[in-house]
């Protein structure tokens, strides 16, 4: 009996892409194995409705055609199954691909799916919102929510963009607790990490891991803005934990507030949140098909 395979795309990259999309998946995936369906999103977060149908009617995998963002709507639909989620990158960043040497290449990401090895991998929560790669309630939530409201989608228009309001962006002291210890910080930015990957190869915590069962904290404190270059270094050479500006820590367990705090992002997607915000984990909750 084929195992049933449903790949959930977004649309707005016009329908050339699309047919160029379901010319390779019907071209490369094996139908002798697979039973292919494909449905495109209609609205935002129409992929979570989807991907949680597809669980629900018995669906072998899901495939999440797209960036972090596309990532963590269907990882949401899918939480709690037994479907498994596969990731085609198509985004901007790609951070989690990144982070499971998942090949950004269509044809090698497909032969990927084929394979069919499947690992568990830890999911963060936010709130109780669902995150892979990582959470943050600083200057990347600030950025994040910037990049959300262009339509310039772009490794170039983002670093402009963060070299544009790093001047002016005031850093604010975080109450953080880390499996209850208290901790201070003056902050540019707040992250609690999964995966080792914002995106675009920036790592933002080298050492994470997606299976080992704790969350890695990485607070950047106030810093020079000349030595923001310094900074960029360290994510694009891993070694981010290095710097003095940086403070790292891991934890299962985080709470992290600040009374004017009013916008976070998770996987890249930015939302509007309470001045306080918890921050959990659970352990190899979402099955993926990985190198």
């Amino acid at each position: 009996m084929k195992k049933r395979l449903v790949f959930i795309l977004n649309p707005l990259k016009g329908k050339r892409h699309l047919v160029y999309l379901e010319k390779n998946i019907r071209e490369v995936i094996d139908q002798n194995v697979y039973d292919i369906e494909l449905k495109c999103t209609e609205y935002s977060k129409h992929g979570t409705v989807l991907a949680k149908e597809a669980a629900a009617s018995g669906a072998y995998a899901v495939v999440a055609v797209g960036g972090d963002g596309t990532v963590n709507d269907i990882t949401a639909g899918l939480l709690d199954s037994d479907t498994i989620l596969a990731v085609l990158p198509g985004g901007s960043g790609n951070g989690l691909a990144r982070s499971l040497k998942i090949p950004l290449q269509l044809k090698a990401a497909l032969q990927l799916i084929n394979k069919g090895k499947v690992r568990h991998i830890d999911v963060g929560f936010a709130n109780g919102r669902p995150f892979i790669s990582n959470a943050g309630l600083a200057f990347d939530a600030y950025i994040a929510w910037q990049f959300a409201h262009t339509p310039h989608h772009s490794l170039p228009y983002y670093v402009w963009l963060v070299t544009k309001h790093m001047w002016s962006y005031k850093e604010w002291e975080f109450e953080i607790e880390v499996d209850g210890k208290p901790l201070k910080e003056q902050c540019l930015m707040v992250s609690v990490a999964n995966a080792e990957q914002l995106g675009y190869n920036f790592k933002l915590a080298p050492h994470a891991s997606l299976t080992d069962g704790v969350l890695d904290l990485v607070v950047i404190r106030k810093i020079p803005k000349l030595m923001m270059s310094n900074i960029i270094w360290h994510a694009v050479t891993g070694t981010m934990h290095k710097s003095r500006y940086v403070t790292t820590m891991t934890g299962k367990e985080f709470k992290i507030k600040h009374p004017k705090l009013r916008i976070m992002q998770t996987d890249g997607d930015s939302f509007e949140c309470a001045n306080e915000v918890d921050i959990t984990l659970k352990k190899g909750a979402l099955p993926i098909m990985v190198p």
